[in-house]
């Protein structure tokens, strides 16, 4: 609705109130006026009536109906006659046989109060002539007709609709008039005001788009000039607060998204307004988080109590959790810090994730222990036989040697395959690809194991699909990786198993694989087979003896792969066994 039909509307609305104001106004007093005027004449014309029957001689009702017909074609009203026990005896517009039907008038009001007030008057509604009347009662004293008590006239308030209806007209088409003259003068006076809101809402239409460009517009020197001119003053003041509200903005999610911790703003409600990508992608959280309450994210008792403390003010400690985000092995430090707003009091959650610390330092401490452990027992065994050596004879001394030279090719072993791991770690292994056949491969390592084999009456089936015949890589880092392999199934398999060496193409992938027939590997341990010195439960040594080894094996291995660009997993066969899996890219 434009503004002009806005002002037209408003003016013919005051108008027609205006109208309907002074036409009630209007007719309240002429309707009063006329009635007032009617009963007074009734009134008159009651008395007239009175003081004449009282010196009338009148004795039967047929006289008297026949005086109230000459009284009524004189008085141009309804006059009616009406004993003392309220009996009608005479009526102008009634015959005496309708007379005889009529009820009894004893208790109508203007005869009750004539009756004892001297004069009495009413307007009600009329059932037997259908219309609104005037009754006006007076007391009649006759000698001759001491049965007649009261004249009553009454006269139809019709005249008084028609004034009312000529009002009613006049008021109508002075509304017409004020609708006319609304019309024009609105139309006239506001188009100019009209142009002028326009061009303020067309400016407004701007600020919303973002368009603060200044300019000068000529608003006038009225108050919708006042007004245009500080709306234009608060939009440039606004944008220069978006603008800077806007870098700080842009350098705050700069901030936020090049940390690696996690950082959860919560508002004094405890829900939450903003999580930068870190600590999404630590709390596995999708979607938006604006207004979550932060237990549907952070499901921690020691959170709560941290969220509550800065609530209140307070620095609470750091606390730590396990479990939550990425994985059950995940472990995240949280610190919280309260933040005080103009609308409240809120805190800030920063999520610091220690997984890998923590698996670094539990690294660290098991290859200590580990390399500890394996150092101690063959110098352990060296120092033993070599004091034994002092008092033994040629052959126990030879006995000796020997197993002093075992344990010390072991010590080798372990210095070389840790040396070998450095270097890997380094990136100092360097990677010489060429084609290589996969049967080839598969018969080298066989032969190198091939006295453990003979040992456990163990057998090697090689099966090597067609379209895995050849792989690209290292032939002398593959050999090390399937030996060790094979190697390991050997030590883990019982006397007399089969092992299976397979290749075959899986897509993009040329997958080499190794089965055997052992106890297989407890679930628990499938993810950490492949860390340093890790080792699985007795249930998977040989007749529950340390097979030997230096606990780094598949831990070279893995990284062999890796530098291949491939993947090394294991898994557990049915009904039992152990199948380590290698997936190489095919170029």
């Amino acid at each position: 609705m434009t503004f002009r039909t806005k002002i037209f509307l408003t003016a013919l609305s005051a108008a027609a109130l205006a109208v309907l104001a002074a036409t009630l106004l209007v007719s309240w007093s002429v309707r009063n006026h006329l009635e007032a005027r009617i009963e007074h004449e009734l009134a008159t014309e009651a008395r007239l009536a009175a003081e004449v029957l009282s010196h009338r001689d009148v004795a039967t009702d047929a006289q008297l109906d026949a005086e109230a017909d000459a009284l009524g074609a004189i008085l141009t009203a309804r006059v009616t006659f009406i004993a003392a026990d309220g009996r009608v005896v005479g009526d102008s517009q009634l015959t005496p046989e309708q007379i005889q039907a009529v009820e009894n008038h004893g208790t109508r009001p203007e005869i009750v109060q004539a009756l004892r007030q001297g004069a009495g008057s009413a307007r009600r509604h009329s059932t037997t002539l259908s219309a609104d009347m005037m009754y006006v009662a007076v007391p009649v004293r006759s000698a001759a007709s001491p049965d007649l008590a009261v004249v009553r006239l009454s006269l139809p308030l019709t005249e008084v609709d028609r004034q009312l209806a000529r009002v009613r007209a006049f008021a109508a088409l002075g509304f017409g008039a004020g609708v006319l003259a609304a019309v024009v003068l609105t139309w006239t006076l506001a188009a100019p005001l009209a142009r002028r809101l326009r061009s303020i809402e067309a400016r407004a239409a701007r600020y919303q788009h973002g368009d603060f460009a200044r300019t000068t517009p000529d608003y006038g020197e009225d108050e919708i000039g006042a007004v245009a001119r500080t709306l234009d003053a608060l939009a440039y003041e606004f944008d220069a607060r978006v603008a800077a509200l806007g870098d700080d903005r842009a350098r705050m999610q700069a901030i936020l998204a090049g940390m690696i911790e996690g950082v959860i703003v919560v508002n004094e409600h405890g829900r939450l307004q903003l999580a930068n990508a870190a600590a999404r992608r630590l709390l596995r959280i999708d979607g938006a988080v604006e207004g979550r309450h932060y237990p549907e994210i952070v499901r921690h008792p020691g959170v709560a109590r941290q969220i509550s403390a800065a609530l209140a003010g307070r620095a609470p400690e750091s606390v730590e959790l396990t479990g939550v985000g990425r994985d059950a092995a995940s472990t995240l430090i949280a610190r919280t810090a309260p933040v005080a707003s103009p609308g409240g009091r809120g805190a800030v959650v920063v999520l610091h994730d220690i997984t890998d610390l923590k698996r670094a330092d539990q690294i660290r401490r098991d290859f200590v222990a580990n390399v500890s452990h394996e150092l101690r027992t063959p110098l352990t065994a060296i120092r033993g036989y070599v004091e034994a050596m002092a008092d033994a004879g040629p052959e126990d001394a030879r006995r000796f040697l020997e197993i002093v030279g075992r344990h010390t090719r072991r010590m080798e072993r372990l210095v070389h395959d840790l040396l070998r791991l450095a270097r890997l770690d380094a990136g100092q292994e360097a990677l010489d690809r060429v084609p290589c056949s996969v049967e080839s491969l598969f018969m080298a390592v066989e032969a190198d194991v091939s006295n453990l084999i003979a040992t456990r009456r163990q057998t090697v089936a090689r099966i090597v699909a067609p379209e895995a015949a050849t792989v690209s890589g290292d032939p002398v880092k593959l050999q090390d990786a399937l030996r060790n392999l094979l190697e390991n199934a050997t030590n883990y398999s019982p006397e007399g198993s089969r092992i299976t060496m397979q290749a075959e193409r899986r897509r993009d992938r040329l997958v080499l694989s190794v089965e055997d027939e052992g106890p297989g590997i407890p679930d628990a341990d499938l993810e950490r087979v492949f860390e340093r010195f890790y080792r699985v439960d007795k249930s998977r040594t040989r007749d529950g003896r340390d097979p030997g080894g230096t606990g780094l094996g598949l831990a070279i291995v893995k990284h062999l792969i890796e530098l291949h660009g491939g993947s090394v997993r294991a898994s557990n066969r049915t009904p039992h066994g152990a199948v380590f899996t290698i997936a190489l890219p095919l170029e």
